[in-house]
This record gives C-alpha cells, sequence and structure tokens, in this order.
C-alpha cells in the first residue's frame, strides 16, 4: 500500500508558489530524490503546467548538474493530472485522470509499491479534507510572498500534525515533515 506524501515548497508566510521560493542545487537533489522513491506524482492543471518547463532541460541540458537531475526525474514518474480543461499533457509519462480524485487516490492506494506524491496546492486541500495524507512534507523558504496562494485555504477543521523529522538546507530553506495525528 502506497504512502500518500504531499511535498510543496512554500514561504514563511505561508505562500505556495513555486516561482517565490530559492532552489539551489542541494534542494534539486532533495526532491530528484524524493522523485526517485516515488511510483507516481498526482499534479493539478496550474503546477503541472508549471512543471512543464522541466521538459524543456531534456531536450535542451542547462548543463547544471543539480537541475538536469531533476529534470530527468520529473520526465521519468509518472504523473497523473487532474484537470477540468486540459484535452492533452504533451507529456509521455502524463496523463489525465477520468475519475474524481478520491477514487483515483484510494486506488493507488490498494496497489503495491513505493510512495505516491502530491504536488499540487489543490489536491494537497482536497485530500486533507478526505484525511487521504499520510505525511505533509513542507520545504519553507526563506522568504515573504506577501500575497498569493496560503495552503491550508478553506481548511475548517482542526488538524494536528506531529513533527516526525527536519532537514535544513544550507540556504536557509527547512523541510518540515508532519504525520497528521488520528483524531
Amino acid at each position: 500500500m502506497g504512502k500518500i506524501i504531499a511535498a510543496i515548497n512554500m514561504t514563511l508566510d505561508g505562500i505556495c508558489d513555486h516561482t517565490a521560493g530559492i532552489p539551489d542545487e542541494e534542494i534539486h537533489q532533495h526532491y530528484t530524490d524524493l522523485l526517485s522513491d516515488a511510483d507516481v506524482i498526482l499534479y493539478g492543471r496550474v503546477t503541472y503546467q508549471l512543471m512543464q518547463f522541466w521538459q524543456t532541460l531534456i531536450k535542451k541540458p542547462s548543463g547544471e548538474k543539480s537541475m538536469d537531475d531533476f529534470a530527468m526525474a520529473i520526465d521519468k514518474i509518472p504523473k497523473i493530472v487532474f484537470s477540468h480543461t486540459l484535452k492533452n499533457t504533451e507529456w509521455d509519462s502524463a496523463k489525465l485522470s477520468n475519475q474524481p480524485i478520491e477514487e483515483e487516490v484510494l486506488e493507488l492506494k490498494q496497489q503495491p509499491g513505493k510512495a505516491i506524491l502530491v504536488g499540487s496546492r489543490s489536491l494537497i486541500i482536497q485530500l486533507m479534507k478526505l484525511n487521504l495524507i499520510d505525511e505533509f512534507q513542507l520545504c519553507i523558504h526563506p522568504v515573504v510572498a506577501g500575497s498569493g496562494l496560503p495552503l491550508f485555504e478553506n481548511i475548517t477543521d482542526r488538524t494536528v500534525f506531529k513533527l516526525t523529522k527536519t532537514k535544513t538546507f544550507s540556504g536557509g530553506a527547512v523541510t518540515l515533515y508532519y504525520e497528521p495525528t488520528k483524531k
């Protein structure tokens, strides 16, 4: 049974914006390793389209090892995209989901294998409301965005978490590993 891991970058003020963080070699390597230890990653349309940037580095590597390695890892991992507007994914390793997220995730959890990653804010919110996330990996970047979309927007139920691990990066980012406690 696969573990559902919500892994996302955010700012000190709780904003989820992949473009607001300060990625460096260490963080790229961290996410390359995370992708390599998972069977699939789930995306909503907005984050998926942002991640398509990495396809350009597959075709034309940057020469920066950590970025090129991440591009290869993100290209390799199967991706399931949840969208009402996309007609195709334009990425060989990605497919559009044809069922509601709850059904898709419950089906994936029944299959043997490694972790199931969730990399989109909107999907994390939906799965949190369904109590389907086993672990949160929140990479907090030392930046205040000032505006944007908060991770836990529209969460109305109180949820208590247990901190299981931390990882500090030399550039000042910290990944907090949390498991929701059972109510």
